[in-house]
């Protein structure tokens, strides 16, 4: 069968081969993949996946053979695959933990752009109650980012929404933005929770827009840019203020399920900005790289 695997070459960072067909386990469903969805991390960061591999964490597709121990999802049930590993190929052995059912009304596609970025967002939100917070979401644009406005503002949240120019600001006051800067240098806002897919110099200004008893959720680093706190800027005085990583590689099948749950309702959107084929994934990788996408990239595997 075809995949996408990982090259380390200048080619890369990933390249069509054909593989082995999977042998699911018993307690594993073979899914026929429709849709994979690329993330900057997965592609940027290849050279942590050895060459070679089927590479990849999130799709959709169909069930087609359903675990042999009677776990998971039936045959013929549609599925988003999150947070999974080896998902860029026409098949695919996966526990059914990292599997979510896609309800009627939801487009499968859909349900490709959900995996880590969705239950990222998902994740870090619920680290504490958002009613009458104050949320910032830097990096806002991107697929990250466009679920945590939504997410947030559902949670009842006043929502800020951070991106790097005014032209990649377009939709999010639909989706749930109080406001939208592109800028922190001089606000007087104070954030209680700061969702943070930026990094670099950001982070130390979103630490002075730290409000007391606020945290930082660090959940990447687009910027690929150092951090550098201005002497005493750590220290202060009232409630403690604090900076958390984000590396949660648990089973996803839960909130892949609160996630599609809230899309059959209308009340998440998927924010796909790039709708093609897999055939074309190196102009889909370039346009990412170079920022050109507003939310994800899912791709149909024909």
């Amino acid at each position: 069968m075809r995949a996408l695997v990982v090259d380390h070459g200048e080619a890369g960072p990933v390249r069509f081969a054909d593989v082995d067909e999977p042998v699911p386990s018993s307690d594993e469903a073979l899914v026929e993949i429709g849709h994979i969805g690329l993330n900057f991390g997965e592609l940027n960061y290849v050279r942590q996946w050895p060459a070679g591999a089927v590479h990849g964490h999130d799709a959709a597709g169909v069930v087609v053979r359903a675990a042999s121990d009677g776990s998971g999802p039936p045959e013929g049930t549609r599925v988003a695959l999150g947070m999974t590993s080896h998902a860029w190929a026409e098949r695919v052995a996966v526990s059914p933990a990292s599997l979510g059912t896609v309800p009627e009304g939801v487009d499968l596609a859909d349900g490709a752009a959900l995996g880590i970025a969705g239950v990222t967002a998902l994740r870090v939100l619920r680290k504490r109650s958002l009613l009458a917070r104050d949320v910032l979401v830097t990096g806002a644009s991107g697929g990250v980012g466009h679920f945590a406005v939504q997410l947030a503002a559902l949670a009842g949240a006043r929502v800020t929404a951070l991106v790097g120019s005014p032209e990649r600001a377009a939709g999010l006051r639909g989706l749930g933005a109080d406001r939208v800067l592109t800028d922190l240098a001089g606000t007087e806002y104070r954030f209680d929770l700061v969702l943070d897919t930026v990094g670099g110099p950001l982070t130390a200004q979103a630490w002075s827009s730290l409000a007391e008893g606020g945290t930082i959720h660090v959940v990447g680093y687009s910027s690929g840019q150092d951090t550098t706190f201005a002497s005493g800027a750590l220290f202060g005085f009232g409630e403690p203020r604090s900076i958390a990583t984000y590396g949660d590689m648990t089973p996803t099948s839960g909130e892949l399920t609160d996630l599609l749950g809230l899309m059959a309702a209308g009340r998440l959107s998927a924010p796909v900005g790039l709708r093609g084929s897999w055939q074309d994934v190196d102009d889909a990788v370039r346009a990412l790289f170079e920022r050109k996408v507003h939310g994800k990239i899912v791709l149909d595997v024909v």
